[in-house]
């Protein structure tokens, strides 16, 4: 009993990562995080170069609700003694290499992370939780599951797959050459966007031919305009997730373009790269770009394969015959393995999710003592914001608050210039008549 922690976390990606470094300056609180990782790497396989976050940099992993905390971005930039260059260079979003740079640096940093340590089983028993994985037992009164979404391959797709197909999550590090090569990549979002452009460019050697396949009608620009990142707030989290369950799916639905779509700023360099393709350059690689496609079946034939194909436009079919595929078709959520004995007991929703409650956790028939948080899980309970870095800080505040019982972070929605619901929001009484300019509640500490 006395090794028994008070939170015990699978998984250190950003979302864990976040709720360490807000746990840091809890006093007498004993939390530890496990990896079966054997050092922290965050979507390594898409590190192009000369890529960018979607995100802005202040939306860190902790600056959203301690911008005092030592784990900010901008206390990265001065430790690493780069701050005014970062600034001087006038960055309209952090590079992505850099921000991947500050997760690990925050990873290095913080004492209770434990790599080369996976979970692969987490049992209830009388204290609270067992946790058991690779070669350690650990016992918790609490549990928070921080593991990402698994790459999505179709189905007919997934025998296929090895040096000649693969999915963007591991494309940076497998280092094929497609010189010579006819080359499909099939997604039309920001993954799809750029490694075509890193393949036209001909930084894996020169390719043959080129063909971007997407289901989407055409080049979706991601929506990140102003009212659009309401979306991406306290408050408007908070009332969707108040939301009845059939009235909540068909708003999250149309929201797949606030976060699924390719940046304005990718579609503007690749418009300006196949114009120069086009007309400015000797011996271009051959491309073509074909939207409103659904890819049916994939079949080898000899040394190459052969793509079916129907066109959503003209309503005829199609195929294509290339020597490499690359799945840039995203994630899916599974719910994590490390919890498939508690499953049965888990209140979950016909696609698999979770129904969250407000505060991340998860509904079950166990003692109400003992409570399981999920992150990354709750796209279907708190909306498409839940998988972006957005409100990863907000998220973890909230985690912090639960599991002390006590308000050691304000969380509370801050004042939206839209009116989302005709019930009335709820709101602090300090604030109710002054409006949006009433200052923001104080940290009121533990």
């Amino acid at each position: 009993m006395n090794n028994l922690l008070d939170l015990a976390g699978i998984g250190v990606g950003p979302a864990n990562l976040s709720l360490a470094a807000l746990l840091t300056p809890v006093a007498d609180w004993r939390s530890q995080f496990f990896e079966r990782q054997a050092e922290f790497k965050w979507h390594p396989g898409m590190m192009l170069a000369g890529t960018h976050m979607q995100t802005s940099f202040l939306k860190d992993l902790v600056t959203p609700v301690d911008p005092s905390n030592p784990y900010s971005f901008l206390a990265y930039l001065v430790k690493q003694g780069r701050f005014y260059r970062f600034v001087n260079a006038e960055f309209p979003r952090a590079p992505r290499r850099e921000f991947a740079n500050y997760l690990r640096w925050v990873a290095e940093q913080l004492p209770n992370l434990h790599f080369n340590a996976g979970i692969s089983e987490v049992r209830l028993d009388d204290a609270g939780f067992t946790l058991q994985g690779d070669g350690l037992t650990v016992r918790s009164r609490h549990v928070v599951v921080g593991t990402g979404w698994t790459p999505f391959v179709p189905n007919w797709a997934e025998h296929h797959l090895g040096a000649s197909c693969w999915h963007s999550h591991h494309h940076v590090g497998n280092g094929v050459s497609v010189a010579g090569k006819r080359v499909a990549i099939i997604g039309g979002g920001q993954s799809g966007a750029e490694i075509f452009l890193e393949l036209m460019a001909g930084k894996r050697g020169q390719a043959e031919s080129i063909v971007w396949i997407s289901r989407r009608p055409g080049l979706d620009a991601l929506d990140e305009t102003a009212f659009t990142n309401e979306y991406f707030t306290p408050d408007y989290v908070s009332q969707l997730h108040r939301l009845p369950p059939m009235r909540k799916l068909p708003v999250v639905k149309s929201h797949k373009l606030t976060g699924d779509g390719v940046s304005p700023a990718t579609l503007l360099e690749l418009s300006k790269y196949l114009y120069t393709a086009d007309f400015l350059t000797p011996n271009p690689t051959a491309y073509r770009i074909l939207p409103n496609r659904e890819v049916y079946i994939m079949e080898r034939s000899a040394d190459a394969l052969r793509l079916y194909m129907r066109n959503g436009f003209d309503n005829r079919t199609e195929d294509a015959v290339v020597d490499k595929v690359i799945f840039a078709t995203g994630y899916q959520y599974q719910l994590p393995a490390c919890l498939s004995v508690l499953k049965p007991r888990l209140d979950l929703d016909g696609d698999g999710f979770p129904k969250l409650a407000d505060d991340y956790t998860v509904p079950w028939d166990g003692p109400g003592q003992h409570r399981i948080y999920l992150q990354n899980a709750g796209r279907n309970s708190h909306g498409v914001a839940d998988a972006q870095l957005s409100l990863a800080a907000w998220r973890s505040a909230i985690i912090v608050n639960s599991v002390l019982g006590e308000t050691y972070y304000p969380v509370q929605s801050q004042c939206s210039p839209i009116t989302w619901s005709a019930e009335p929001a709820v709101m602090p009484v300090a604030d109710a008549h002054e409006g949006c300019s009433a200052p923001a509640a104080a940290r009121p500490g533990r």
